[in-house]
């Protein structure tokens, strides 16, 4: 346990901030053309993230390598921790692969499938890693990449972290395990993320509970005494997205008045009515699962999302055509009925995602 990765895992536990984050962070530009680097390095193992042109998004292939070297590594004696980075300094990973999973949903084609359930497969490895596993969200942390880090034992952020889960904007949810850590979140805030696609910044991630850690790349001394960023609208916030329905939520916002209140009223309406029910039933429910029977539901979640059509007109909107104006179906909240919503809920049989 004598070199400085090794000693990683004691100065954690002691929360001391080591250089040796600083040390991985800088090492982070490969040039390699593997789209993921599986490295041993002293006693680590080593993933990086290396698509930095496409913000290091996650693909099929990716998970496919990284599912078994994580389980080796989890099982080799040798290994005493695991590191997951990204490289190019923009982004750890700022999502799953996501134009190229509704070409293929449109298609019906079986990665719609494969992908959503090799994908929480792997981030259920990463939350019941027997290893202490340490993912560095340097830069944009969104979606598959909060799947990728969020679960493990360290999430180390820095002043360039940026993390969101804004699925509902394309018609999606806050997937990779959102059922389970959101709603356990302090207070409401994780209801207030996951609806409204809210960006934390930097220190605020740690603030958040969302990292566990925080270092400064560049260890210059800064915002050291700044308070989080919702501090002063927390109260508000828990009281407003305690409501049972979103309808209900939405009253809270118009009843307020307030320009805070306005601001994330207009971001609500922008998102896609079926998106943000199922999101609230999603972290409703999944306050009093395991992370295991959130995945289950997630993966259920998932399908039926690559059934309907707002997924598909989301990534057209924002990932595609970028004119930023979906046409959601249906596009009011009273028209997406408790049965709607019961259907997106309701077991796959068989193609039930079992652990």
């Amino acid at each position: 346990m004598g070199s400085p990765t090794c000693r990683l895992v004691s100065g954690f536990n002691s929360l001391n901030r080591t250089n040796v984050i600083l040390q991985h962070l800088r090492m982070s530009k490969h040039t390699d053309a593997a789209e993921v680097l599986l490295e041993r390095k002293g006693c680590a193992g080593v993933i990086t993230l290396n698509r930095p042109k496409f913000l290091n998004a996650l693909n099929l292939s990716m998970i496919r390598h990284i599912y078994p070297q994580l389980k080796n590594w989890e099982q080799d004696p040798e290994t005493f921790l695991i590191i997951i980075k990204g490289t190019g300094g923009k982004a750890f990973c700022a999502g799953g692969d996501i134009r190229v999973i509704s070409e293929a949903g449109k298609a019906n084609q079986k990665i719609a499938q494969d992908f959503f359930r090799e994908e929480y497969t792997l981030n259920n490895a990463i939350g019941s890693c027997r290893k202490p596993y340490v993912a560095l969200i340097h830069g944009i942390t969104m979606g598959g990449g909060v799947g990728l880090s969020v679960h493990g034992r360290f999430r180390v952020a820095t002043e360039k972290s940026l993390f969101a889960m804004p699925e509902t904007a394309i018609g999606l949810f806050p997937d990779v395990g959102g059922g389970y850590f959101l709603p356990r979140l302090r207070g409401k805030l994780g209801y207030f993320l996951a609806l409204t696609g809210f960006r934390l910044k930097g220190r605020d991630v740690y603030a958040a509970g969302i990292a566990t850690h925080f270092v400064d790349s560049e260890k210059s001394k800064i915002d050291q005494d700044k308070s989080f960023i919702l501090e002063e609208h927390m109260d508000n916030i828990n009281s407003w997205f305690s409501a049972n329905t979103v309808e209900q939520i939405i009253e809270n916002l118009q009843q307020d008045g307030s320009s805070f209140a306005l601001e994330q009223l207009k971001i609500i309406n922008k998102m896609s009515p079926t998106s943000l029910k199922i999101t609230l039933r999603q972290l409703i429910e999944g306050s009093s699962k395991t992370l295991q029977e959130v995945f289950t539901m997630e993966y259920r979640l998932s399908q039926a999302c690559m059934g309907g059509h707002d997924f598909y007109e989301g990534v057209r909107a924002v990932l595609i055509d970028k004119d930023q104006s979906p046409k959601w179906r249906p596009a009011d909240l009273k028209e997406v009925t408790d049965e709607d919503l019961n259907n997106y809920f309701k077991s796959l049989g068989s193609n039930d995602l079992k652990f």
